[in-house]
């Protein structure tokens, strides 16, 4: 499965770069990092964010419980396919931008975790203020933001929205990335 994945991710990034951040999925030490940031014992529905080929979601996937509703986003139709395949109990969906319609359509008032693997820097600035403004309109006071980024560009803009509590550096990836742990600023 593994070279599977690096194979049909290597293929998506050539043909759309700017979209997928990197040439392979996220090493499993990227994904513990983000995945143990999580209060798990309170969330019970959390968004998921340029799925990719899973490397996250199988991480995410061991401390989700029956009565916890996971969303997962991912535009390539060839990743997003085969998510569906191995992961028919969560709900799945081609675009981040729609994020609050599709917690309606779930019947999700609010998120109480959103992992993301989206490229944030790549993404036109319209584009990447459409994403973080329906991130912050999906999750819930006190939520988090947990997001990982090849490098500290995005501090700026997510400062804005959340409190920043930690930013975790994690070489063992390729490339080497940084976990942006932030919560939602309780108004």
């Amino acid at each position: 499965m593994k070279v599977k994945d690096n194979m049909v991710f290597l293929r998506s990034f050539m043909k759309n770069p700017k979209h997928i951040g990197s040439i392979i999925p996220s090493s499993r030490f990227l994904a513990k990092k983000m995945v143990k940031q999580a209060p798990w014992s309170e969330v019970k529905a959390i968004a998921e964010l340029g799925s990719g080929t899973g490397a996250i979601t199988r991480h995410i996937s061991n401390h989700v419980t029956d009565s916890m509703k996971v969303l997962m986003f991912e535009m390539n139709d060839k990743m997003r396919t085969s998510l569906e395949h191995e992961f028919p109990q969560y709900s799945s969906y081609k675009n981040a931008e729609n994020l609050a319609e599709c917690m309606k359509q779930q019947h999700i008032e609010q998120l109480d975790c959103i992992f993301s693997g989206l490229p944030f820097f790549n993404f036109e600035s319209e584009l990447r203020k459409t994403l973080v403004d329906q991130i912050v309109q999906a999750l819930k006071p006190g939520g988090l933001f947990i997001a990982f980024q090849y490098s500290l560009q995005m501090k700026k803009i997510l400062s804005e929205h959340f409190i920043i509590e930690t930013i975790p550096f994690v070489p063992l990836n390729i490339p080497p990335a940084f976990v942006y742990v932030c919560r939602k600023k309780k108004t």
